[in-house]
């Protein structure tokens, strides 16, 4: 396999050893964390019906791990994909069909109009659900999924309208304005100028989005990585949680310091790394399910 050809593919990182000419040597974030041979790059094709339903199956697979963690409620919770053939159209879940039982053919394809265009067209999208993510895509050209569930954690955590402090090594890939907050509530999202502005809130570096009484959004280059930030995000919203618990009854907070916050950001956030991420529990659902997801 190939290296991504997503736009910034790969975070340049300090220096692992020199050349035999005394000439610094930089690795990729996924480089660096291979110890011996480095882990493929995110595959590429030169077909867009074999990336079509490549990036469908891992679509339907996030899905399943999102059930299998608890993410469901009721029939809210969506993913988008932007189609890699027409980029002004976005793949996302039917309405009302539980993430557990999603396959890659069960996908709806809808314009930026929300007219569906294309692939099951048996059961609509969700209506709230294409408001918001066809204005984060409309807004950032370089997203190509976005991922968003009424998650536990992520729902509580919203209530106070913060951003993630950066308590541990792991919620450093939100560091900076890799993280934002969406500081309003309108109820349920029927309204284009609020999807607007929700996409604003995001800003152009966003890979993470605090809805304020409402949950969590994310972002990436590939399903993979959006889907893996949407996980990363909730636990870090649970493991906040404690945290505040543990200060309110008196514990001191000990944060990462920022230089050492950058640090981790820049080493972990290359895009094939975040990818990567997500794949022991891709490759744990596919035993699971038998591959399923790809149907």
């Amino acid at each position: 396999m190939a290296p991504s050809a997503l736009p910034n593919p790969s975070t340049t990182i300090a220096k692992q050893s020199e050349s035999s000419f005394g000439a610094p040597i930089k690795k990729t974030a996924l480089q660096a964390i291979s110890q011996g041979v480095c882990l493929p790059g995110i595959p590429l094709f030169n077909d867009f019906e074999k990336q079509r339903h490549w990036t469908l199956s891992h679509m339907a697979a996030a899905f399943r791990v999102f059930a299998r963690k608890g993410y469901t409620e009721g029939m809210s919770g969506h993913i988008s994909v932007r189609d890699p053939e027409h980029p002004h159209t976005l793949w996302t879940n039917p309405l009302g069909r539980h993430f557990g039982l999603l396959k890659a053919s069960d996908m709806v394809l809808v314009d930026y109009d929300g007219n569906v265009v294309g692939g099951n067209t048996s059961r609509p999208a969700n209506a709230a659900g294409f408001l918001i993510h066809s204005a984060v895509h409309k807004a950032r050209p370089d997203v190509i999924a976005a991922c968003h569930t009424h998650s536990k954690a992520g729902k509580a955590w919203s209530a106070f309208a913060r951003p993630l402090e950066m308590l541990n090594q792991d919620v450093c890939y939100f560091h900076g304005e890799a993280q934002a907050v969406y500081p309003e509530f309108g109820g349920v999202v029927f309204s284009a100028e609020e999807g607007a502005r929700l996409a604003a809130a995001l800003g152009p570096k966003g890979k993470g989005l605090i809805l304020r009484n409402h949950g969590l959004l994310t972002v990436g280059g590939t399903v993979d990585e959006a889907a893996y930030l949407f996980t990363l995000m909730e636990r870090s919203c649970e493991v906040q949680l404690m945290v505040e618990a543990a200060a309110a009854n008196g514990m001191q907070k000990v944060y990462v310091g920022e230089q050492e916050a950058a640090y981790t950001f820049q080493m972990a956030s290359d895009p094939e790394a975040l990818y990567w991420e997500f794949q022991p529990d891709l490759e744990y659902e596919d035993e699971m399910c038998g591959g399923a997801f790809r149907k």
